[in-house]
């Protein structure tokens, strides 16, 4: 309990060193270039509120989050893909197997139909009534038995193959127009993820550096304010258990990964986007769970928040577009955003959605 409240009291007091001015205090963004026009347009634009620096952080939050939505999409459509082209290759073997199985029937069949001509072109019943021998009739009539199943089971077998090799073929169709429409999800996706992230450089690269420091206090304050929030509402009296023996793996797993960058899409090991430090924590503690975010939330066993233990994940934001471990003492690890590297915080700092466990 000791560790807990000192680890607690950690948190909060670097979270308070970053508050260097009120957070009311902002900074003007600098105005755009001026630019060739009547002289009523340089007018309005020089009359123009211009925006505080509260709120340039809060439109580049704004563009970082659909930019994160469109990279779970881009993760889940890329996830779907490998799954697909896997299944492919899967079907493109079976459909291999399956025609040489055919092949392989065609030859006995026709091997049956070559002996059959050597012995006269006469069906078996015709010889058999032909034989005056006793001992050769009975032989005869059981070897007719045996010869009719086996082209009855041959015939059948061939059947059934030339259905499974339909099916094979009709699958492996699905499956690729499948392939191709998550291609075209991923694009889609992956312009989408470069047009918020552009537009959120040009609004930074327009600060100052004076300015970008003090976006970043003011982006930290904000946080400090909502785990602050978070704490004051005794949650952490009711959170008070141990991790789970593939929870702590999966918490050392991503521990060690601080400092890398953040890169939206990876998966490691040099760089990580929020879910993807997640899924190959647990990956590394031996569970498989979902790649993106919205299908951890979806998919994964929810819990209480009061319930929650170190190694359960903590889903942020209205359309689960963000994720990161909760390692007890009311932190998280996680890869916040584009800019950023791979870091522990405060579990209440963004807005919470639920708590999945992936070991259940």
């Amino acid at each position: 309990m000791n560790r807990r409240r000192c680890a607690t009291a950690a948190i909060t007091m670097v979270c308070a060193l970053t508050v260097l001015a009120s957070p009311g205090q902002a900074f003007a963004a600098p105005e755009p270039p001026p630019t060739s026009g009547s002289g009523a347009a340089k007018d309005a634009a020089k009359d123009a509120p211009r925006k505080s620096l509260e709120q340039v952080r809060q439109e580049i939050d704004a563009l970082y989050r659909k930019a994160a939505s469109a990279t779970d999409a881009y993760n889940l459509a890329k996830s779907q893909a490998d799954k697909q082209s896997a299944e492919i290759v899967k079907l493109a073997q079976e459909i291999v197997k399956g025609q040489a199985r055919i092949d392989d029937l065609k030859n006995r069949a026709g091997a049956a139909a070559r002996a059959q001509y050597r012995d006269g072109g006469l069906p078996p019943e015709a010889q058999l009534v032909l034989t005056d021998d006793p001992q050769l009739f009975l032989d005869g009539a059981g070897r007719i038995q045996q010869g009719q199943k086996a082209t009855k089971d041959l015939l059948g077998e061939l059947t059934r193959t030339q259905a499974d090799l339909a099916a094979y073929t009709k699958d492996a169709s699905t499956q690729w127009q499948k392939l191709e429409a998550n291609r075209v999800k991923q694009a889609k996706a992956k312009k989408e993820i470069t047009a918020q992230l552009a537009a959120a450089k040009k609004i930074e690269d327009k600060l100052a550096k004076q300015e970008r420091e003090r976006l970043l206090q003011l982006e930290q304050n904000a946080e400090y304010k909502a785990q602050t929030a978070w704490l004051s509402s005794g949650v952490l009296k009711e959170i008070s258990r141990s991790a789970s023996p593939q929870g702590k793996k999966a918490i050392q797993f991503a521990t060690a990964q601080i400092g890398k960058p953040y890169v939206w899409g990876a998966e490691g090991p040099g760089s990580y986007d929020c879910s993807g430090l997640t899924s190959q924590a647990w990956s590394a503690a031996g569970k498989g769970i979902p790649r993106t975010s919205q299908e951890q939330w979806r998919l994964l066993r929810r819990i209480e928040i009061k319930d929650m233990r170190p190694g359960d994940l903590i889903i942020y934001h209205a359309d689960a577009s963000h994720v990161g471990m909760y390692i007890g003492d009311g932190a998280i690890v996680h890869a916040p955003r584009p800019g950023r590297n791979v870091t522990i915080t405060g579990a209440g700092s963004m807005a919470m959605l639920g708590v999945v466990r992936p070991d259940m």
